[in-house]
């Protein structure tokens, strides 16, 4: 165990302001700060970045990566027709991503020609009859529709509205790529797919475990609650195979005592840096601290618990040394880590997607579900469990129905409400929807937002699949790979940003947006748009829809003309968005409620359960039998300069890489071992039971990372994850441990 006690560079401060300054245009100045003033504030707009939420009255509420976010978006370039005429896309293909996404906006509808190899205009109308014709010449099934997290909760309903009209529930979306784990298994668990904890019990919490998460380049915001939290002598332990130095000190931008004496504030109490995917065995190990030391809370377990007795039998048959072995930390972290849990009073669980990106990853969250629910740590202030979700409404587009799993209650709502019967079979997940492409049985996809040819996984597999399809539609702010790995047939349609005036019948509209901690509010444009001829995304739903639908009940012109029928309507359907138009409009909008939260508990046997999960498989051993060399475990991470998909800049601040991304941080015993050192270059390979994955030329980086592990960033690295290794269950790539070996250059 390691503390924050030492001389690491705090994250935010002059460097994080230094950074902001450097995202301005020359002569965008003015726009940029109105609209960076405006971020996350009460008649402004919801940043477009994470979805972490907003705190009441506070002054500034944008950090370092949402100012990046913001400026990328209101920037002043311009991707034009021009654009477009001078470059075929084979010529932009051979660009790389940080290249393409520099370009700026995009200005008006487009086409692929591919008699020319270029996009080329096309009218609106054209293109919604387009999408119409390839639509109705196939069976529903064979159609995908992706959706972003970037997208309002008006648009999710309408898009998800008009899918399941035209027959299909095939909605795959970025859920299934981050946190579907955590959904399914708190579901299970908790009766509930969401975190129970609010901004709140950050004040009230004793101790915040934080597992597998980042949030200083991830949900900078985060670090203002740590700090606070950390100031009134609140433990934050940590556990992260990286050392990363957003969690150890923080400079607030906001101090000025902070900023003028050039003070920070220290961090992580404790900091542990367990083996890649041993955050299960940590968790268990919590729970036999616990039992041996008779800490349980037999009230809250006998009256709203079930399963406990198989899950303390099995983990009291588990010895020691196992767990040791499993987590990677020693017997005496362990014991420290158990003393901490166990003499605190109130503690919640935040884990990020070092958790969910793994085979084992709903296992995984659901023993840390076991581990709060021996001491009682749910539903009371200060505890519970708090996924961190990524994107800014992700969680509100499950909420809206975006779901390629629907449950029967919300489809016989939406069928009452919009008078029709919507189909009941279940649709593709991301990965199922590839490997439909792959099969043949898919042949029209549409992505409402998202960078899905970057941001998936087995790369070379996925690019081919989407080549397959006889039409690929992508509605998108600014120029991205998806763009060029194009169907027989493709559209590229360009659509308004959060930052921009929406108006619609000559009123102005509101989007709304839910957080990570499940606060729904109003979030409104506040400049002109990019050009005049976006559209907005629920007019760009309601295009197609209305040029695909022969027979609609539903009026979808009105709908996408005011937004407030929108938001009647899902009153409708969504359970809890009663009064909708009313509640969003009060001040911070309201909260969505949860609950777990309030220890009700809607499981099948009406109680929180217990989930028992033994270790697992070892898949790295069943793989090593196939590998020429030994093997490592890789995850793939972020840099500070990046979100999601998205590169903003070559660099890295907080892990010391400059114009550069091709990097693989490991151990140097490991490049010892190897006969490499730092700075030598290596291609990486991948292996599965289907064979190898091999990508090129990296500079090696000896780093703080436990011996076996690698880190390399995405989505450089997503072609070494099979599209088969997924999390069990959950289905989402398992990114964050990727079997390995390395070759020296």
């Amino acid at each position: 165990m390691t503390t924050s006690k030492d001389n690491t560079p705090p994250a935010g401060g002059w460097g994080a302001l230094k950074a902001t300054l450097q995202r301005i245009e020359p002569g965008n100045t003015g726009t940029t700060l109105k609209a960076l003033i405006r971020a996350n504030q009460p008649q402004g707009f919801d940043c477009p970045g994470c979805a972490w939420p907003d705190k009441p009255s506070a002054a500034v509420q944008f950090c370092e990566n949402g100012a990046k976010a913001i400026t990328h978006e209101i920037t002043g370039k311009r991707v034009t027709p021009g654009f477009f005429a001078a470059h075929t896309v084979s010529e932009l293909e051979t660009w790389d991503d940080y290249t393409l996404e520099q370009q700026g906006r995009l200005t008006e509808p487009m086409r692929y020609d591919s008699s020319s190899d270029r996009y080329v205009p096309i009218d609106w109308d054209d293109a919604f009859a387009l999408i119409a014709s390839h639509l109705n010449a196939i069976a529903p099934d064979e159609a995908h529709f992706y959706t972003s997290g970037r997208t309002g909760n008006e648009t999710a309903f309408l898009y998800q509205l008009f899918v399941r009209l035209y027959g299909t529930n095939n909605l795959p979306d970025c859920s299934n790529m981050c946190h579907e784990p955590s959904g399914q298994a708190l579901l299970e668990s908790l009766g509930t797919g969401k975190g129970t904890v609010t901004l709140e019990d950050f004040s009230r919490a004793e101790a915040i475990f934080i597992f597998g998460q980042n949030p200083g380049t991830n949900h900078p915001r985060m670090l203002g609650e740590l700090r606070e939290a950390a100031h009134r002598g609140c433990k934050i332990v940590v556990f992260n195979p990286l050392r990363e130095r957003g969690l150890l000190r923080f400079q607030d931008p906001q101090s000025p005592a902070e900023m003028l004496t050039n003070r920070a504030s220290d961090l992580a109490s404790h900091y542990y840096q367990p083996r890649i995917g041993g955050d299960m065995a940590i968790a268990r190990a919590l729970i036999k601290y616990t039992l041996e030391h008779g800490a349980e809370d037999h009230d809250f377990i006998a009256a709203h618990t079930d399963g406990f007795a198989a899950v303390a039998a099995d983990v009291a048959a588990t010895g020691w040394d196992e767990l040791v072995d499993a987590s990677g930390l020693s017997r005496a972290e362990l014991d420290e880590i158990g003393a901490l849990y166990t003499t605190s009073k109130a503690i919640m669980f935040t884990w990020g997607m070092g958790i969910t990106q793994h085979k084992h990853a709903v296992a995984t969250i659901q023993t840390l579900c076991n581990a709060l629910l021996v001491r009682g740590n749910i539903g009371k202030p200060g505890t519970g469990a708090c996924p961190v979700r990524g994107h800014s409404n992700v969680q509100g587009d499950r909420t809206m129905g975006i779901n390629e799993r629907p449950t029967a209650t919300f489809l016989q709502r939406l069928g009452d409400a919009c008078g029709f019967a919507p189909p009941t079979k279940h649709g593709n997940s991301v990965v199922e929807s590839i490997a439909a492409m792959e099969a043949g049985r898919a042949k029209v996809f549409i992505a409402l937002g998202g960078n899905f040819a970057a941001a998936t996984p087995d790369t070379e597999r996925t690019h081919a699949a989407l080549r397959t399809q006889a039409l690929t539609v992508h509605i998108s702010t600014t120029l991205n790979r998806s763009h060029l790995i194009t169907g027989r047939d493709a559209l590229i349609l360009p659509c308004l940003g959060r930052t921009e005036f929406d108006v619609q019948n000559g009123a102005a509209q509101q989007i709304s947006v839910e957080d990570s901690m499940s606060m729904v509010h109003l979030t409104r444009g506040v400049k002109e748009p990019a050009s005049l001829l976006l559209r907005s995304e629920p007019q760009i739903v309601a295009g197609i829809a209305l040029a695909t639908l022969k027979h609609s009940p539903v009026d979808f012109a009105a709908l996408a003309g005011d937004y407030d029928q929108i938001r009647d309507l899902i009153a409708k359907v969504v359970t809890g968005f009663d009064d909708f138009n009313t509640r969003v409009r009060q001040p911070g909008g309201f909260y969505f409620g949860n609950s777990a939260r309030r220890r009700e508990w809607r499981t099948d046997c009406g109680k929180a359960r217990f989930i028992n999960h033994a270790a697992g498989t070892d898949l790295l051993a069943q793989l090593q039998a196939l590998s020429p060399a030994p093997l490592l475990t890789l995850m793939t991470v972020r840099s500070h300069d990046q979100y999601n998909t998205t590169i903003y800049a070559r660099n890295d601040r907080y892990r010391g890489i400059h114009d550069e991304r091709r990097v693989l941080f490991a151990h140097p015993d490991d490049l010892a071992e190897r006969g490499l050192a730092d700075g030598s270059r290596v291609d990486i390979v991948s292996v599965w039971f289907d064979g190898e994955r091999r990508i090129e030329d990296f500079r090696v980086q000896a780093y703080d990372i436990p011996q076996g592990s690698l880190a390399a960033y995405f989505p450089e690295t997503n072609p070494l994850v099979p599209l088969e290794h997924h999390a069990d269950g959950a289905r989402t790539p398992a990114s964050k441990a990727i079997p390995v070996y390395l070759v020296a250059r």
